[in-house]
């Protein structure tokens, strides 16, 4: 907090003009090319539904269903509207909303989270891969760190040679893996879980209506669900797809909401279904997919579909990841080649346009935390670190996103906007609280994790999210040089 208030300092200090709203240059696109709301709901659903949490709140058991739809409530719908105004009414994404409505250096701050929060996101979720491929190979594989790591190392650098070729066509890797690696299994996961109850098979979690929310043992109780807010971020991305609806302020509420009813449903059965199947204490946070895919072909005598099934997750993931890899470090080196925030070094392009360098230096850090799993015993412990300092440097982006929208309708209340978020001040005081409160949270140890050393989580959790969110770019802004900007710089295509 500290760092940020400095940066906050120094921003009047050094950049004291106000950024002027730029005029509005968005234009309607031809009557051809408006897309429906029903589109738009389904191209939100695949960019945020995914199987990957789902043993992560299969712990909870019934609880999970709670657990999901407090931060859909809280969180989920505030960032939807709120930066569906914000893109409808300003070109340039999150940084040129923080930029405009707070300052620049806070726009590098909300823009460098974005693209921070990737270096722990890898690693959780090539954990995931590798977990889930070691049952393709051998099970046993699941619980072991070096695979992991070995797995997260070949893997990431793999995808960095990819994405520095410039290679087109990715994007198509993770449309189709919405069917592959995450409809198919959760349905079919889902519809086997049904038959197995309806065997008469006991449900390895209670599904009585006590069992609702869950129990309360303190805050640690309640960490886990810190994991959602993750599952649920990124809606600013799709919100810049507002100003294709025809009549945006009727059809973008309408989209929001059947987005939220398909995501909940992709998030909460899946969940629902491993937990009549696995037993909580001992599930993993990684493998716990395969481990009730396993079970549930065990028990119908196809065993032999475990890997297959396998197989299918890990492309979803891996075309998922090919698709982030590239974009966030992208706009990250745009703003710095405008304003100087990073050295030349990270800012050249290779000759496919691609910055590579950002990507190269990203992956030596991605490396060295990839060891955390060789090092740190349990797996899912890992796994869990890596997911809460995600989420951490993330939801500071979004805590700055809030604060700019309530600025920007105060002091540009007549700027042209497509769509208008209702009770924006309400909403962006629940998305704040909201948002604030799961990164506080995120700093106690989850009860599922008893027994570790609370001062250790804390240091790691600190270092992770405060020094990797607030410091790094800190220190990039304090250390910045006049030679550093490169506005005069091409922009080279792929």
């Amino acid at each position: 907090m500290g760092a940020r208030l400095v940066l906050g300092a120094g921003a009047r200090q050094v950049s004291a003009e106000k950024v002027p709203a730029p005029p509005d240059t968005r234009t309607r696109p031809p009557a051809a090319n408006y897309i429906s709301w029903v589109a738009l709901a389904l191209m939100t659903t695949s960019s945020v539904a995914s199987l990957r949490p789902a043993p992560t709140m299969a712990v909870y058991g019934l609880a999970a269903v709670f657990l999901y739809l407090l931060p859909a409530i809280v969180f989920l719908l505030p960032t939807s509207l709120v930066s569906a105004e914000l893109a409808s009414g300003w070109k340039g994404g999150v940084y040129n909303w923080v930029a405009l409505g707070i300052s620049k250096p806070m726009g590098f701050l909300a823009v460098w989270c974005q693209f921070a929060m990737t270096i722990f996101y890898y690693p959780s979720l090539l954990g995931f891969v590798a977990s889930t491929l070691a049952y393709v190979f051998n099970p046993a594989l699941a619980s072991s760190g070096v695979w992991t790591a070995l797995v997260i190392v070949v893997v990431y650098w793999t995808g960095v040679w990819v994405s520095s070729r410039g290679t087109k066509g990715v994007a198509g890797l993770a449309s189709g893996g919405l069917i592959i690696g995450t409809l198919i299994p959760g349905v079919v996961l889902v519809v086997l879980g049904l038959v197995f109850l309806g065997q008469g098979n006991p449900s390895a979690a209670p599904m009585t209506a006590d069992h609702f929310l869950p129990q309360w043992a303190g805050l640690a109780s309640l960490v886990l669900i810190v994991n959602n807010f993750l599952s649920y971020s990124g809606m600013e991305m799709n919100a810049v797809h507002v100003s294709s609806l025809k009549e945006p302020a009727r059809e973008f509420p309408r989209a929001i909401f059947l987005a939220m009813g398909l995501v909940l449903l992709i998030f909460i059965l899946p969940a629902l279904a491993i937990s009549w199947i696995v037993p909580a204490e001992t599930l993993s946070l990684t493998a716990g997919i395969m481990q009730a895919f396993d079970a549930i072909f065990g028990e119908f005598g196809v065993q032999w579909l475990t890997p297959i099934f396998g197989i299918m997750l890990v492309t979803a993931s891996l075309g998922g990841m090919l698709t982030w890899l590239a974009g966030p470090s992208k706009g990250l080196l745009l703003i710095s080649r405008q304003e100087g925030y990073l050295p030349p070094f990270l800012q050249r392009l290779n000759k496919h346009g691609v910055q590579q360098n950002i990507l190269v230096t990203q992956g030596v850090v991605t490396t060295v935390i990839a060891l955390g799993y060789a090092l740190i015993p349990s797996v899912s412990s890992a796994y869990w670190l890596f997911s809460v300092i995600t989420t951490q440097v993330y939801l500071i982006m979004y805590l700055l996103m809030f604060v700019a929208a309530v600025k920007l309708r105060r002091s540009h209340p007549d700027h042209p906007r497509g769509y208008r978020a209702p009770m924006l001040v309400s909403l962006c005081g629940v998305g704040f609280a909201a948002s604030l409160a799961a990164l506080l949270v995120g700093f106690i140890p989850p009860s599922q994790f008893g027994g570790g050393n609370e001062g250790i989580y804390f240091v790691i959790v600190a270092g992770g999210a405060l020094g990797l969110g607030l410091l790094v770019p800190f220190l990039f802004y304090r250390l910045r040089k006049p030679s550093w900007r490169q506005p005069e710089a091409e922009e080279v295509t792929s």
